[in-house]
């Protein structure tokens, strides 16, 4: 019991930390249209406390106008924003979404 309270400690003070100090934008999860939001669901079962996801939109119901990208399994938070954000920008790119790719804060 102890372990997962500190766990959870310091998962919240690791994605305080991701907000403060990332040199990415943000977006809070609860702020994605649904349908990135239920692909977040389906795919946080696999990730860990150092997993980063990106977004960017320019419709909130037009699946075409989106990109969902995650760097799931990885070791170190910095470089699972670094390359959430690198897969999200060329599938950004690819689809000519203009808006920016940010990271998914939960």
């Amino acid at each position: 019991m102890y372990r997962s309270f500190l766990r959870a400690v310091c998962l919240a003070l690791v994605c305080g930390y991701v907000e403060a100090n990332s040199p990415y934008p943000t977006v809070p999860l609860k702020d994605l249209p649904d349908g990135l939001r239920s692909t977040w669901q389906q795919l946080k079962p696999e990730m860990n406390e150092f997993s980063q996801c990106s977004a960017a939109w320019d419709s909130q119901n037009d699946g075409d106008r989106m990109v969902f990208k995650c760097s799931i399994y990885i070791k170190m938070s910095a470089e699972g924003e670094r390359r959430a954000m690198q897969y999200c920008n060329e599938k950004r790119a690819e689809k000519k979404i203009n808006a920016p790719c940010r990271l998914v804060l939960p």
